[in-house]
């Protein structure tokens, strides 16, 4: 169940470069790692976890299985797209595919590299894009509320939608996202079906200098200052230095590389964490001497639910989880062992399966 989180940004922020380091990270992967390019501008990438090659130096499986998200790297947006300017129509509707965007923003200067919007200025380039997502998501309320006006006049049904579409209405008026509306789950059922593009969560990337790549700089400050009351997460990143690092095959090259810039992990790692968390994901494994295997669910997913990823029958003919945790499992070094420690729990249809557990299906065909 990849889910897709879409790169967004204005022109030369370094928006494909973080897409290509993505892409590249994803292709010097060991060959039992995958890599899919569904589209020119699409990829499934794996989530780093070392908790899969710890259960797999103990189970020792023909191959391992990480999970995945996919990347998608949405056309670039200007001033205007929310009235078709540039790649407008083609950046607004490709995100509406998205789950969640990653906003690179430029924090960086350089005469070389053009900027049609003048000084850097990374709040201004962040309410650029904002602004234009506002507009096209009023375009869409708008339309759909003057249909349900229409509609509540004979139909009482019709009145809670709404009120929902007038508050959205007003909400976008003000300059504001609809995410930041907490609109509760029936009442986003009266705007499910306008795929709003403000409704999205959002991870900010700040593409800094190589100056700035342990420390920051005055730009990324004043991007995390204007976002610090959204609750959103901003990656400071050099995005050119990520794409470099992708490109190594050989770990021992990549890690001396890295040793060069002083950096314990790639902050590419960072990125694919954050987006994973931001999409409210969590992490099961299964591990067999076939395969060790990481699955991603939503958080708050019952046992039958987590099952269903594998195969929808699972979930249909559920009739117990046995569940290991990933501390026990590492601890007591196999199966085995942690059975006969009666560690593993038998858990049923009400289970909510937690992040890091090891588990194997009992069902009926």
């Amino acid at each position: 169940m990849a889910l897709k989180a879409g790169i967004v940004g204005l022109p030369n922020v370094g928006k494909s470069t973080l897409f290509n380091a993505v892409s590249s990270s994803a292709k010097a992967q060991a060959s039992n790692y995958r890599f899919c390019t569904i589209e020119p501008n699409t990829g499934l990438v794996n989530v780093p976890d070392p908790r899969l090659n710890a259960l797999a130096s103990l189970v020792n499986p023909e191959r391992i299985v990480p999970t995945q998200i996919e990347i998608v790297d949405i056309a670039g947006l200007v001033r205007g797209a929310s009235k078709g300017e540039g790649l407008g129509n083609k950046f607004l509707a490709n995100i509406r595919e998205v789950d969640a965007i990653i906003h690179v923003i430029r924090c960086f200067e350089d005469d070389n590299i053009l900027r049609d919007e003048g000084p850097i200025n990374p709040v201004g380039d962040k309410e650029i894009i904002e602004t234009e997502l506002q507009l096209k998501d009023l375009e869409s309320v708008e339309k759909k509320l003057q249909r349900t006006e229409k509609m509540a006049k004979t139909d009482p049904k019709m009145k809670a939608e709404l009120d929902v579409l007038q508050r959205c209405q007003e909400h976008l008026n003000k300059g504001k996202n609809i995410i930041s509306l907490g609109l509760g789950k029936e009442e986003k059922s009266a705007i499910d079906d306008l795929f709003l593009l403000t409704d999205k969560p959002v991870l900010y990337v700040a593409n800094v200098d190589e100056a700035s790549m342990h420390t920051g700089n005055k730009f990324s400050e004043a991007l995390m200052d204007a976002v610090k009351n959204e609750g959103n997460e901003v990656i400071v990143m050099t995005n050119a230095i990520e794409a470099q690092i992708a490109e190594f095959e050989n770990p021992d090259d990549k890690a001396m590389f890295m040793e060069e810039y002083k950096m314990d992990e790639p902050a590419l790692d960072r990125l694919i964490h954050s987006t994973y968390k931001l999409l409210n994901l969590s992490t099961y494994f299964t591990a067999g001497v076939q395969e060790v295997r990481a699955w991603t669910i939503h958080k708050g997913w019952k046992a039958p639910q987590a099952a269903s990823v594998i195969h929808t029958d699972f979930e249909k003919g559920f009739i117990r989880a046995e569940v290991i945790s990933y501390d026990d499992f590492v601890s007591y070094g196999s199966e085995a062992k942690v059975k006969e420690a009666g560690k593993m729990r038998v858990e049923g249809k009400e289970y909510i399966v937690k992040d890091g557990d090891v588990m194997h299906f009992r069902f009926n065909v």
